[in-house]
């Protein structure tokens, strides 16, 4: 059974409908997350709790990519230091709200995973590619703006400070095979067809397996990052959103042209 907005869909799959499958549907925009999406994202996370039913959630994107990052034109609304906090809290609400479905997600990535999307991966307990996978937070190079402490946090644990550095130093964006070997992609099928029939059956093998096992390795980890994460650091977001070379990121973007980075 199938239910859908214009953005997001949602199925139940599996014999009992044990497996709820999310799919990123903006395929124009390689489905780039709106304020709308983040807000329905936020409500399935926090309520897919409530349904014990659900053994595994999924989530894929339509159209080749799994989610190019956050509509880049949402940004030239920003004009106060509040908009940029706003911007960074709501975002961390969703990792969080992700991190704490009970049950195991299964990031299925066709394509494209950048900014939010890569955050999405970066949060879901398993990650399956197809070889067109692409993986990175290109930020240096695109919209010259940060990321919130807890997202650093998240990615440290991810892939260690090297890592974390090399990927947005040089806004780099790794290849299935390269995100394969240093563990971004626990698996990349053989073709982009193949994705979602392996990426089902992982799931329902899951589904089969003890769901407080699971939900206890992920709370525990889930715990031991929270920890780590200090608590300050509205002040680098501020910074950096307010900056005269934020707003010139976001225009060069959406004009398709190179910025013009001031360090300012």
């Amino acid at each position: 059974m199938s239910s859908s907005i214009a953005e997001i869909k949602e199925e139940r799959r599996g014999p009992n409908g044990e497996i709820l499958w999310l799919t990123f549907n903006r395929p124009e925009a390689r489905n780039a997350l709106t304020w709308p999406m983040y807000e329905r994202l936020q409500h399935l996370f926090d309520t897919v709790n409530d349904d014990r039913s659900v053994r595994c959630l999924v989530l894929a994107g339509s159209g080749g990519a799994f989610v190019a990052g956050t509509d880049i034109s949402q940004f030239r609304a920003f004009e106060t230091e509040q908009q940029a906090l706003d911007y960074e809290e709501q975002g961390d609400r969703l990792m969080t709200a992700l991190e704490m479905v009970r049950a195991p997600v299964i990031a299925a990535i066709p394509g494209p995973a950048t900014g939010a999307g890569f955050a999405l991966c970066g949060v879901s307990d398993l990650r399956v590619g197809s070889p067109a996978a692409r993986m990175g937070i290109p930020i240096s190079r695109t919209l010259g703006n940060c990321l919130s402490i807890p997202q650093y946090t998240r990615l440290n644990a991810l892939m260690g400070p090297a890592r974390v550095k090399e990927m947005i130093f040089l806004a780099k964006l790794y290849s299935a095979q390269e995100a394969l070997s240093i563990g971004l992609l626990n698996e990349v099928v053989a073709d982009e067809e193949s994705l979602l029939p392996r990426v089902e059956e992982i799931a329902l093998k899951l589904a089969t397996h003890a769901p407080l096992t699971m939900w206890a390795t992920k709370e525990s980890l889930r715990r031991i990052n929270r920890k780590q994460r200090p608590d300050e650091g509205s002040d680098i977001i501020v910074k950096v959103y307010m900056s005269r070379d934020f707003k010139e990121g976001v225009e060069a973007f959406l004009a398709k042209r190179k910025p013009d980075w001031k360090g300012e």
